[in-house]
């Protein structure tokens, strides 16, 4: 707890003598530009099968649009959305709009029409930055976003579409009006940069507003050999979005280190046309969510390729199953890093790397940690607490809602003003997860509150269940709720879907379980459904499958 300096302390202070320079956004542009100008950013578009050019050129555009941007009338905070894919002219009004002084707000194409309404009006969008694909999108959505004042189409003059959003102008063409010159406002560190929201599975999206100060914070601890380890001899695909959670900052950390960038842009959930970019680009580092690398491990099983350049992989956003772990290693001598966080933090939380004294475990031993969500990183606390707010050891049993604080934890939501209740007394961040921290500081995410499944008294770990279950062959993917049971008031249900050309036998599924997991956690019954329900940014919708499951009657 911090407690602050008293009136005679602060009279008493000693500063530094320090220079007071702010933290900002703009900073790390500046430096891309001087020390890695010639560093590649390669694209896949909408209108460019591959783009390619430099950091240095990167920039030099984020500035033409800085300076389109100040002739809209726009005010230091105000909102400028965008609804795109993983490309460099993302990358621009990354660094454009927050290095102006306004605020980035990158919209989740994915969500509902409904959420998404919610999210322009909420965020007071003024302008929206759209990618080809989603005109017809906000067209539909127009008479219900009525404060947007114009929309610039992501594109060049010759694949500029027909369309009755009203102030519709070309980017290319927006930008070829502009100098490259400008200079950027030396702006207070704590402005907002950033605009997040939750995907809104339990109510209305929440906004997350990040600023300049917890972003560049945020993109040193990420670079750090214990997190991402990323230097300029790295090559990087980003798969995980520019919409989700700043792609993980992964636009702020690379261009303060210079790694070569390689984007996706609409191909990203593409297994064939992954796997060719990994390796025509001879990328590194490739970052994203399971189903991503589920379906690019998917073709290379299919296809009888391996991965030759990649290095590591970088997975977050769902629990990783050992499977996944164990295939990236065995067959492409790839290291998975499983990592946590959340879109309140901006996001990372921990990183599953190695420590001093484990180089001698045995490949068991090896995967058995990796299956953790990782150790904590400089810059973000955890602790574990019990129902009254006690907090509990760090023994790798003791088991309790996880709660975590730092310089990039979000302090409330916007324009909620506390009303949440997502903080504790003292100021922690209340996250949701139930977890475990062991002595060596791995943490382990055994639920999210809302869906342990507690049985008899005791808690089942539902995410266990599921990477158990994720081992065996004919599983494609798999999810694990409570249902009622009339002695023990609820009981592990497992749904799966099966891999593609197998059938699954139940029998023989619920026989997998025995050894891995203590008897009494092993499911009831095996439900085998064709796909399960997805959030926006893949994760699993339990709240759906207990709906589809409510009145589910589990076998005698």
């Amino acid at each position: 707890m911090v407690i602050p300096a008293s009136d005679a302390q602060k009279d008493t202070l000693m500063h530094g003598l320090m220079m007071d320079t702010p933290l900002l956004i703009s900073s790390i542009a500046e430096h891309a530009e001087k020390f890695h100008g010639d560093r590649e950013i390669v694209s896949v578009t909408m209108d460019n099968p591959r783009h390619r050019y430099t950091m240095g050129e990167a920039v030099g555009r984020s500035r033409k649009l800085a300076n389109a941007l100040d002739k809209l009338g726009l005010a230091t905070g105000d909102r400028v959305a965008t609804i795109a894919w993983n490309d460099y002219r993302h990358l621009e009004i990354y660094y454009g709009v927050s290095g102006a002084g306004y605020v980035c707000h990158t919209i989740n194409p994915r969500l509902f029409p409904e959420q998404l309404v919610f999210i322009i009006n909420h965020a007071e969008d003024r302008w929206i930055f759209t990618d080809l694909m989603f005109v017809p999108l906000l067209e539909k959505l127009l008479p219900q976003i009525p404060k947007v004042e114009g929309f610039i189409v992501m594109t060049d003059e010759a694949n500029m579409p027909e369309t009755s959003l009203p102030n519709a102008v070309c980017y290319e063409t927006l930008l070829a009006a502009e100098s490259s010159q400008y200079q950027w406002p030396q702006l207070d560190e704590r402005t907002a940069s950033a605009l997040c929201y939750t995907s809104g599975t339990t109510g209305d999206p929440k906004g997350v507003l990040y600023d300049h100060r917890s972003t560049v914070l945020h993109a040193y601890a990420g670079v750090a050999p214990d997190v991402l380890n990323l230097s300029s001899k790295d090559i990087v695909l980003p798969v995980v979005p520019l919409f989700h959670v700043n792609a993980w900052g992964i636009p702020y950390s690379t261009l303060m280190v210079g790694s070569k960038l390689v984007f996706p842009g609409p191909k990203m959930g593409d297994g064939e046309a992954l796997y060719e970019l990994l390796e025509t680009e001879k990328v590194t580092v490739a970052l994203g969510v399971p189903t991503v690398w589920l379906a690019l491990l998917q073709y290379c099983e299919q296809s009888g390729q391996t991965l030759n350049a990649l290095q590591r992989t970088v997975i977050g956003g769902a629990a990783v199953p050992r499977s996944m772990i164990e295939q990236f290693s065995k067959v492409h001598d790839v290291q998975a890093i499983q990592g946590w966080g959340m879109t309140e933090m901006s996001p990372l939380g921990t990183a599953n790397t190695p420590k001093a004294g484990q180089e001698g475990f045995s490949d068991d031993q090896r995967f058995d940690l990796a299956t953790k969500a990782g150790r904590g990183i400089f810059g973000c606390e955890l602790r574990i607490v019990d129902d009254e707010g006690q907090e509990l050891p760090w023994d790798g049993v003791a088991y309790g809602a996880l709660q975590v604080r730092g310089p990039w934890i979000c302090s409330d939501y916007f324009k909620l003003e506390g009303s949440a209740g997502s903080h504790s007394d003292d100021g922690w961040f209340n996250t949701g997860d139930v977890a475990t921290i062991d002595p060596q500081g791995y943490m382990a995410i055994t639920d999210r509150t809302k869906d342990v499944i507690k049985s008899g008294g005791e808690w089942i770990s539902s995410i266990e269940l599921e990477n158990t279950a994720m081992g065996h062959p004919a599983v494609a993917e798999a999810a694990v709720i409570g249902v009622a049971h009339p002695k023990w008031t609820e009981r592990p249900l497992l749904i799966v879907v099966a891999a593609e050309g197998q059938e699954i036998d139940k029998q023989a599924l619920l026989g997998f379980f025995k050894g891995k997991v203590a008897d009494w956690w092993i499911p009831n019954e095996v439900a085998v459904v064709t796909e399960l329900p997805h959030t926006a940014t893949g994760k699993i919708k339990k709240i759906e499958l207990r709906k589809q499951f409510a009145d589910y009657a589990l076998p005698e």
